[in-house]
């Protein structure tokens, strides 16, 4: 599975970091370019509840083929359309689309595996690799490249991406994945989807988690959405420099990586995720009143991701721990339909806070509107929330077992004892 992430996030990586460079060589209007950046996120507006539903009905692998398959001909259309001198906005648009739609597959149904494939207690450590190699490896090493292929031959992009995407989609044949049989005749999907919704609305800090994460979503696309404009425009650099400032954000992963699981443990999940929201709404704000140098820019994005890495392993965790095996695929999906469903709204506010008002005023606005969500959430993220959520019966750990073939193997149940709730809370008692 770990081949599967790095392949598939290396040709996203490549195409999703291109996109908005290539727009900016068909127009320079802001609202235009974020345009490619909302086409690109409205995936995961649209499709994520069906998506957890398929998730928790069919064979995971088969899934993942599919997905992997619409983005290697997204690839290759994006790669023929450059070469042929067709690579409208329109175009442009439906590749990004394309390409998110299969990533909103791949990754709901990676997560759904996790649990399955590690067990309960190598969660944290487990996301922290795949979080690894989805953004850290991948964002530090794809964006230069990326950036140096739209220079030397635009076309190559897409090429590139096609060509490590084969290889990947073949990968799944080779990946034995659990089916989970549900005890009803028929499916009704609308009755599915509303099972999921309503364990993650229901409880307390699975719905905080999200709400939190809508804020930082539509904050942070905000700013991205206008970021390759920011470096030309405000910062005054060459478009390759726009690759070399996402991979300063890749830094942020790559330190945050090797000792995030350990810190999330070491912290308890309240106090980790807490202070990861205070580090983004900062470096968000930093971003709009810095001085316009590429490194105090790239220093402060490298932090930022750092922040972001930390919250993620508590997120996901939390998310797998405190679902029950046949809600998961729904659960992880919903959750993303409900947060990064905002992104394309961001995406168009950042377009036109930057032509109203400026670039300043993208990172600024972006701050105020987490800083809002955060302050909403702040008490539910609290070591009671956590331990409320481990106590329900729904969340019977010991269901939690390594895959195989068919399913969970059948072993005896190995519930994790009280005292560990210290993992969670250990400042429980302050």
């Amino acid at each position: 599975m770990q081949g599967i992430a790095l392949g598939a996030s290396s040709a996203e990586g490549l195409l999703l970091t291109a996109l908005p460079v290539m727009a900016v060589t068909v127009t320079t209007d802001p609202r235009s370019v974020s345009l490619v950046t909302a086409a690109s996120q409205a995936p995961w507006l649209v499709l994520p509840l069906a998506v957890g539903v398929a998730i928790d009905h069919v064979r995971k692998s088969s899934l993942l083929g599919a997905a992997l398959g619409l983005q290697t001909a997204g690839y290759l259309g994006l790669a023929l359309a450059v070469l042929t001198h067709t690579a409208s906005l329109p175009v442009l648009m439906a590749v990004a689309c394309a390409v998110v739609v299969g990533q909103v597959v791949g990754e709901g149904t990676r997560g759904a595996l996790v649990p399955w494939a590690v067990g309960p207690a190598g969660l944290d450590a487990a996301n922290a690799r795949l979080l690894f190699i989805d953004v850290g490896v991948v964002r530090f090493l794809i964006p230069p490249l990326a950036g140096f292929l739209v220079v030397w031959r635009p076309d190559s992009v897409g090429w590139a991406a096609f060509v490590t995407s084969v290889p990947t989609a073949l990968l799944t044949k080779r990946l034995r994945t659990p089916v989970i049989r549900p005890p009803v005749t028929r499916l009704r999907p609308v009755h599915e989807v509303r099972l999921g919704l309503r364990h993650l609305v229901g409880s307390r800090l699975l719905r905080s988690i999200t709400i939190e994460v809508l804020g930082a979503s539509f904050a942070w696309f905000m700013g991205y959405a206008t970021l390759a404009l920011y470096v030309e425009q405000y910062l005054r650099l060459d478009r390759w420099w726009y690759g070399v400032l996402l991979a300063c954000t890749a830094v942020g992963f790559a330190a945050a990586a090797p000792f995030s699981g350990r810190l999330v443990t070491r912290l308890g999940h309240p106090t980790a995720m807490r202070a990861a929201i205070a580090g983004e709404v900062t470096c968000k704000l930093l971003l709009g009143v810095v001085p316009a140098h590429w490194a105090a820019v790239g220093a402060v994005l490298a932090v930022h991701s750092f922040a972001t890495f930390v919250w993620n392993v508590g997120s996901q965790s939390s998310r797998q721990r405190f679902t029950p095996p046949e809600l998961l695929g729904r659960v992880l999906t919903s959750h993303r339909a409900l947060s990064w469903g905002v992104a394309p709204l961001g995406a168009a506010a950042g377009g036109i806070v930057a032509a109203t008002w400026g670039f300043s005023a993208v990172w600024v606005g972006a701050a105020t509107v987490q800083a809002v969500g955060a302050a909403l959430v702040w008490r539910c993220l609290s070591a009671r929330a956590f331990d409320e959520a481990r106590l329900s019966p729904l969340n019977d750990e010991s269901r939690l077992s390594p895959l195989n073939e068919d399913g969970p193997v059948n072993s005896p149940p190995q519930r994790i004892p009280a005292a560990s709730a210290e993992h969670f809370a250990p400042d429980r008692d302050r």
